[in-house]
C-alpha cells in the first residue's frame, strides 16, 4: 500500500498567505480602501476650492484653514488609493501600512467631523471596516497556511 505522504503534490491548495490576497475580506478591504481614497480625494479638492458645502465652524479646537485640512484629506486619499492598489497586487507591506493609514484617515475624518458631519461619518465607517477587514483577513489567511 502506497502512502498519499510520500507523493509529491501537483499544487498548493493553499497559497502562502504573505504573497497573494487569497482572502475574500483582504480584497474587500482594497476595494474599501480604493473607495474611501477616492472619497477622500474628492473631499480634499472641494476643501481645497473652498466649496460653500462645508460649514463654517467657530472656536472649534483643531480649527485649521479649510484649504489645510483640504490638502491632507487629498493626501491620504492619494496614499489610501495607492495602499489598495498595493494590496491588491498581494504584499504584505501594503497591509500594514492599509491599516496605518485607514487609522490616520478614521482620524483626520473624526477632526473634519464639523464641517461635512454625514461625509466625515461615512468615511469613519470606511476606515475602520478597512481595518478590521486587513486584521481579519491576515489572522484568516496566517490560519490557512499553517493548516495546509
Amino acid at each position: 500500500m502506497a502512502s498519499d505522504a510520500s507523493r509529491p503534490r501537483a499544487g498548493n491548495s493553499h497559497p502562502s498567505p504573505w504573497h497573494a490576497p487569497v482572502s475574500g475580506t483582504t480584497v474587500m478591504a482594497a476595494a474599501f480602501m480604493i473607495f474611501g481614497g477616492a472619497m477622500a480625494i474628492f473631499e480634499g479638492i472641494a476643501a481645497i476650492t473652498k466649496d460653500t458645502v462645508f460649514l463654517a465652524t467657530r472656536h472649534y479646537i483643531f480649527e485649521f484653514s479649510l484649504a489645510g485640512w483640504g490638502w491632507i484629506h487629498l493626501i491620504l486619499g492619494i496614499v489610501l488609493v495607492f495602499a489598495g492598489c498595493a494590496v491588491i497586487s498581494g504584499a504584505l507591506w501594503a497591509r500594514f501600512f492599509g491599516v496605518s493609514i485607514a487609522g490616520l484617515g478614521a482620524i483626520a475624518n473624526f477632526l473634519w467631523l464639523p464641517y461635512d458631519p454625514l461625509w466625515a461619518l461615512v468615511l469613519i465607517a470606511i476606515n475602520i471596516l478597512v481595518i478590521w477587514a486587513l486584521c481579519t483577513g491576515m489572522h484568516r489567511e496566517a490560519d490557512a497556511g499553517l493548516t495546509a
